[in-house]
């Protein structure tokens, strides 16, 4: 087939934000009660999603957009109150919210255009864009809805054909997305990531060059994503062109049958891909004098016959259209039958996330009209014969409870290379499954006793720990109390690092900062750790490209899977946000590297 011309999907480029509206009162949304189904993390069989027993679960929700743009927080808020929009999803009867961002709110964001008149958003003020995300993802998992992230963009300026830039290197994407799958970790309202959002040209699928093979990036991503959370699921859109036939972005996965995204851990993959209608572009399909009956042919060859062959889970992230040519009725209408090749709310069947809930989509509008509180009665009466019910809160059988932080933990020996840990089983209501040991603030390892040994350590060296226990649901305790463990002298090699602090910005009560860490070793380093005690009441607040853990005064950061290697004489960089009071003095740092 001759290459087509593909546009700027739904998803880019026609997402200004509306003029602020005034605020609507909204009725309180009936929640139903939650169901057993759905509880806990999810894992893939064949075609399928199970949930955490076994259950198939499908999808079946709306993307709210938002932290991928400058205001760097879902849009509408100007307008709504969060959970109110997230109550009226549910009430509409869809189960997944996907939520888009760009690595611009590991730069520690600020949100804006968020309405606080009259009470609305009132837990919101002051937070960074990540802690609004951790807002919406624990009130969707409260009423039973799950949430799915979505790496949209390297930057809020424009979506790239390739997972980075030049400004935004794969290393970045790489670390963000640890970053996120660590921050929920424990949490299983997060079911997984997209990895990133309509690859396409020059991206390739399978030609083996690792600077736009997207399914080799794929791997390399999800396995980081894995070995941070290895409990998500890893969502992998397709790209435009293979083999010189072209198509949606993002939605071509005619490479994935013969070259298939391998992981390192089994059931955790979901294919994704992208559909429009001709408010997007008119592809030259809609014109064919066979359309509609065309239309499951085409699916079949880009993506549909990957559920068909039982290879794996077929997700449709994005779908979308105005409405407002018969075409596009018809185009709808055809392909949500397509997506029910079972019965009604069964689990045998494709996903999906409809684009958008938002209104302010300029080429194909949203579930919510322009008010930000009407619903478009028409697009939603289209979806409603693929609809699923809503899933459990929390982890299984609905138990949402976490279990009682783990006391007691002491050092109970070290050497050069190691340090032994014990503590006290933690309490729960239905029974604790595991302990994951955290040293300075990174997942060191877990384990199903009350004993860890943490090795491939540096001699002389300080490591601070804590433990965290959780149950067959997912639920996370509180950490433990800290402890430090000093490893015995030894050979330390070459290695050797100076570590430098800088204030970017300053306000009160708020800092940024940058923390330099240059190799002083003849060798390159393997790992790196950076203590350093606050001297006038700081606070650690958020920090990314390391991962920070603050016990009182004392802080621990620790070099991630990505930057732990530096070369002698080189430098690698991670920031933090804090607060603070008094004059902000700037601490004494030490630097430890192995």
């Amino acid at each position: 087939m001759a290459a087509l011309l593909i546009p700027l999907a739904g998803t880019q480029g026609a997402q200004a934000a509306d003029t602020a509206l005034p605020a609507r009162t909204e009725p309180a949304a009936a929640v139903a009660n939650a169901s057993a189904v759905g509880a806990g993390y999810w894992h893939t069989s064949g075609r399928q999603i199970l949930d955490a027993a076994n259950q198939p679960v499908r999808i079946a929700g709306v993307n709210w957009f938002g932290f991928e743009t400058a205001n760097y927080v879902p849009h509408g808020l100007w307008s709504r109150d969060c959970k109110s929009m997230i109550d009226q999803m549910k009430s509409l009867g869809y189960n997944t919210i996907r939520l888009p961002y760009s690595d611009d709110i590991f730069k520690g964001t600020v949100p804006n255009g968020i309405n606080t008149s009259g009470g609305m958003n009132a837990d919101l003020p002051g937070l960074t864009s990540l802690q609004v995300m951790d807002k919406i993802v624990n009130y969707a998992g409260t009423i039973g809805l799950k949430v799915i992230l979505d790496r949209h963009r390297p930057d809020s300026s424009a979506q790239s054909a390739l997972w980075y830039t030049a400004a935004v290197p794969e290393s970045t994407w790489i670390g963000d997305l640890t970053a996120l799958a660590t921050r929920y970790r424990g949490n299983p309202a997060v079911i997984g990531i997209d990895l990133h959002n309509e690859p396409h040209d020059p991206a390739c699928w399978g030609c083996g060059d690792t600077s736009v093979d997207w399914r080799l990036a794929a791997e390399r991503g999800g396995n980081a994503v894995l070995a941070a959370n290895p409990s998500l699921l890893v969502f992998v859109e397709g790209i435009q062109t293979y083999n010189g036939d072209s198509y949606w972005w993002g939605g071509n996965l005619q490479g994935a049958g013969q070259n298939p995204v391998r992981l390192n851990i089994a059931n955790r993959l979901v294919y994704s891909a992208h559909d429009y209608a001709t408010s997007v572009f008119a592809q030259t399909w809609f014109s064919d004098p066979t359309f509609p009956n065309n239309m499951a042919g085409i699916w079949n060859k880009n993506w549909g016959y990957l559920f068909q062959q039982n290879t794996a889970p077929v997700w449709l992230g994005e779908f979308g259209t105005t409405l407002q040519s018969s075409v596009d009725q018809t185009w709808l209408r055809t392909l949500v039958q397509y997506l029910r090749p079972t019965a009604q709310y069964g689990g045998d069947a494709f996903q999906w996330t409809f684009w958008s809930w938002n209104p302010n989509s300029g080429d194909t509008g949203g579930i919510l009209n322009d008010d930000w509180t009407t619903v478009n009665t028409a697009k939603d009466a289209y979806l409603s014969s693929i609809k699923a019910p809503s899933f459990g809160s929390g982890g299984g059988g609905g138990d949402t409870q976490p279990p009682g932080a783990p006391p007691n933990l002491a050092v109970t020996g070290t050497t050069g290379t190691t340090a032994s840990l014990s503590w006290g089983a933690a309490t729960d209501n239905v029974g604790v499954t595991g302990y994951d040991v955290y040293r300075g603030g990174a997942l060191a390892g877990s384990s199903t006793g009350t004993t860890y040994t943490d090795t491939g350590l540096t001699p002389s060296t300080a490591y601070v720990y804590t433990v965290k226990a959780h149950d067959a649901a997912g639920n996370a305790s509180p950490a433990s109390g800290a402890v430090t463990a000093t490893t015995a002298p030894g050979g330390g090699g070459g290695s050797g690092c100076v570590a430098g602090w800088h204030v970017d910005s300053q306000w009160t009560p708020g800092f940024n900062a940058t923390v330099t860490v240059t190799n002083s070793g003849t060798a390159p380093s393997k790992s790196w750790t950076v203590n350093w005690t606050w001297p006038d009441g700081q606070h650690v607040s958020s920090f990314w490209n390391a991962a920070v853990q603050q016990s009182g005064t004392g802080v621990s950061a620790a070099n991630l899977a990505y930057n732990g290697v530096i070369a002698p004489g080189a430098s690698t960089s991670f920031g933090i946000q804090g607060t603070w009071s008094g004059t902000n003095t700037a601490p004494t740092l030490t630097c430890t590297a192995s």
